[in-house]
C-alpha cells in the first residue's frame, strides 16, 4: 500500500486544496493520502477560521483518508519548525512513502537545490549571506541575494520570495536534516497566489474566501464561495455558520491584554519568537493596545513582519517559550500523531500505522499514562490551547462548552 503525506492548513478548504489531493494521488500513485493539518491555530500566528475538527471533515469528504493534528508548537511557529514537525509525524508513522506539497514554481528539481545550500551552508554561502546583512538587507533577502551569487541562477533566489515554495524549501530541508526516507514532489498552485485577496474563477486562495467572509458579517456566507469550495464544505460552512466560526485573532483581544499586563521587558524574551527589541517594543506601546491585529500593526516595523509578530504575541498568548522550542529541537521532532479523524474505508491504512509507527497514535486523549517530557508538554499545550479555543466560541455564539476531552474523531 501506497501512502503519500500533505502537509496542510485547509483554513477553509477550498478547490485548490482538492486539486492537491487528486493530483498527489495520481502524481505518486498512491492508494491513500494522509494529511497532517495545523490544529486550531495557524502558521501565519493566528487562530483558524473554523476549529480542527469541521476543517478535517471537509478533507475527509474531499477523499484524504486520515488527518492527524499537527501539534501547536509547530502549528503557530516558523516556516521551519511548522515543517519539522509535519515531517517528523509523516516519517515516524513508518508507513507514509512521499510527501506531496504546493508550490508556485512547480520545479521541485530548484526547490531541491535551495533546500541543500541553506541547510548545509556552504562557506562561500555563509559568506554572501553575511555581507547582505552587513549592506542592511533584511535575513529574507539577504539569503535570496546569497543563494542567487552562490548558485549563479537568479531563480533560485526567486525561489525564497513565494510562501509555498518557502514553506516547500522547508519540507525538503527537514527530509535531509532527520535523514527521512521520505520522498517528495510538488504540484503546482494554479490561478491565485497564497496572498491573493480577489477571487478568481475557480482556485481562490484561502486568503480571499476568508476576506470575503469577513466582509460579509453577519449577513451569511457569500454566494460567490460556493464556486470555490466543493459542495460538502460548503454544507459544512452554512451547518456552522455563526454556532461554531467564523473565528478571528481580535476574538482573543482581552486574552492576550491580560498575558501582556503580566509581562515585563525582562519576562518576555522567554517566549517563542519574542527578542529583546520586540520585548521592548511591547512594553512601550502596551498602554496603546486595542486589539490583536491593531496591536500587530502598532508593533510592525521594517524588520519586523505582521505574522512574525503575530506568532509572537500567539506564543505569549499560549504560553510557548523558546525553551519548549528547543527541547522540540533535541527531540528531533513529534513525539505523538493525534487523530483528528478518518474514513471508514481507510481501516487498512490505520492498522498499518499502528504496525509500523514508532510514535503513539493517540485516538482518545489520555487523562494520564502518555510518556513524560517533552511529548506530554506539547500534548498538553495542545488541550489547553484547543480549550482557549472553545472557551472564545463558547462566549462569541453563546454555546456549550466542549473540552478537548470530549471532542470525538471524525468518521465519516
Amino acid at each position: 500500500m501506497k501512502i503519500v503525506g500533505l502537509i496542510t492548513e485547509y483554513n477553509p478548504f477550498h478547490n485548490g486544496h482538492l486539486y492537491h489531493i487528486q493530483e498527489a494521488l495520481r502524481a505518486t500513485g498512491a492508494d491513500a493520502a494522509v494529511a497532517i493539518m495545523s490544529g486550531n491555530y495557524v502558521q501565519r500566528g493566528a487562530p483558524a477560521l473554523m476549529p480542527k475538527h469541521l476543517r478535517a471533515r471537509m478533507a475527509l469528504e474531499a477523499g484524504v483518508a486520515a488527518v492527524i493534528e499537527l501539534p501547536v508548537w509547530c502549528a503557530c511557529g516558523s516556516a521551519e519548525y511548522f515543517a519539522a514537525g509535519a515531517v517528523s509525524i509523516l516519517d515516524r508513522l513508518g508507513c507514509v512513502d512521499v510527501i506531496c506539497f504546493g508550490s508556485e514554481c512547480g520545479d521541485v528539481s530548484l526547490l531541491e537545490k535551495a533546500a541543500r545550500i541553506t541547510a548545509q551552508e556552504p562557506e562561500a554561502y555563509r559568506g554572501l549571506l553575511k555581507e547582505g546583512l552587513r549592506d542592511g538587507l533584511s535575513f529574507p533577502r539577504a539569503r535570496q541575494k546569497a543563494l542567487s551569487l552562490f548558485l549563479g541562477d537568479d531563480r533560485a533566489g526567486e525561489v525564497l520570495a513565494e510562501p509555498n515554495n518557502i514553506l516547500g524549501v522547508e519540507y525538503i530541508k527537514a527530509i535531509l536534516q532527520q535523514k527521512s526516507s521520505l520522498g517528495f514532489c510538488t504540484i503546482q498552485r494554479r490561478e491565485s497566489g497564497y496572498h491573493d485577496m480577489e477571487l478568481s474563477d475557480t482556485y481562490s486562495s484561502a486568503s480571499a474566501i476568508r476576506h470575503h467572509l469577513r466582509q460579509a458579517d453577519q449577513s451569511g456566507i457569500p454566494a460567490q464561495l460556493e464556486g470555490q469550495m466543493p459542495s460538502p464544505a460548503i454544507c459544512t460552512m452554512k451547518e456552522a455558520y455563526h454556532a461554531r466560526y467564523p473565528v478571528y485573532a481580535n476574538d482573543f483581544s482581552l486574552l492576550l491584554k491580560y498575558h501582556l499586563l503580566g509581562e515585563t521587558k525582562e519576562t518576555l524574551p522567554r517566549y517563542a519568537d519574542v527578542t529583546q527589541d520586540l520585548a521592548n517594543r511591547i512594553i512601550r506601546h502596551r498602554n496603546e493596545f486595542f486589539s490583536f491585529e491593531q496591536f500587530c500593526g502598532l508593533l510592525k516595523t521594517k524588520e519586523l513582519t505582521h505574522s512574525r509578530i503575530s506568532r509572537a504575541l500567539l506564543h505569549i498568548l499560549l504560553n510557548i517559550t523558546e525553551e519548549d522550542m528547543t527541547s522540540f529541537k533535541k527531540e528531533g521532532g513529534c513525539g505523538y500523531a493525534r487523530l483528528l479523524g478518518f474514513r471508514k474505508d481507510a481501516s487498512p491504512l490505520l492498522g498499518l500505522a499502528k504496525k509500523s509507527s514508532s510514535i503513539p497514535l493517540i485516538t482518545k486523549l489520555p487523562r494520564t499514562g502518555t510518556k513524560e517530557g517533552t511529548a506530554r508538554k506539547m500534548l498538553d499545550c495542545d488541550i489547553l490551547s484547543a480549550d482557549l479555543y472553545e472557551s472564545v466560541i463558547t462566549e462569541k455564539y453563546r454555546r456549550d462548552f466542549i473540552p478537548e476531552y470530549r471532542q470525538q474523531v471524525v468518521i465519516i
